[in-house]
């Protein structure tokens, strides 16, 4: 098996370290890890079962330009604001390449 195949994947000691049983107590699947994880990395811990809810939804693709042009950005006052915006019209991108 090449190593280059296996960067994306970690091991199961790795995953199993990063688990916080006192705050993922409830997370039992993939899309709740991500959707938690992201609301930790904007800071909007508040609304995590929103970002939950769009992990659950929406195209993984979608949410990782989004977060992707967050983490781009400099000096961002609002991560989460900046995250809903840019989700907002990746998705108006996509119905219209859908259109056409």
């Amino acid at each position: 098996m090449n190593n280059n195949s296996n960067k994306n994947f970690h091991s199961l000691k790795d995953i199993l370290a990063k688990i916080n049983l006192q705050e993922d107590k409830y997370i039992s699947r993939e899309f709740q890890d991500y959707g938690y994880h992201l609301a930790e990395e904007l800071n909007d811990l508040k609304y995590k079962s929103l970002y939950i809810k769009l992990a659950k939804e929406l195209p993984r693709v979608l949410l990782e330009k989004a977060r992707n042009f967050v983490k781009d950005a400099y000096q961002v006052k609002n991560p989460a604001k900046l995250f809903m915006w840019k989700l907002k019209e990746l998705k108006k991108e996509l119905k219209k390449d859908e259109k056409k």
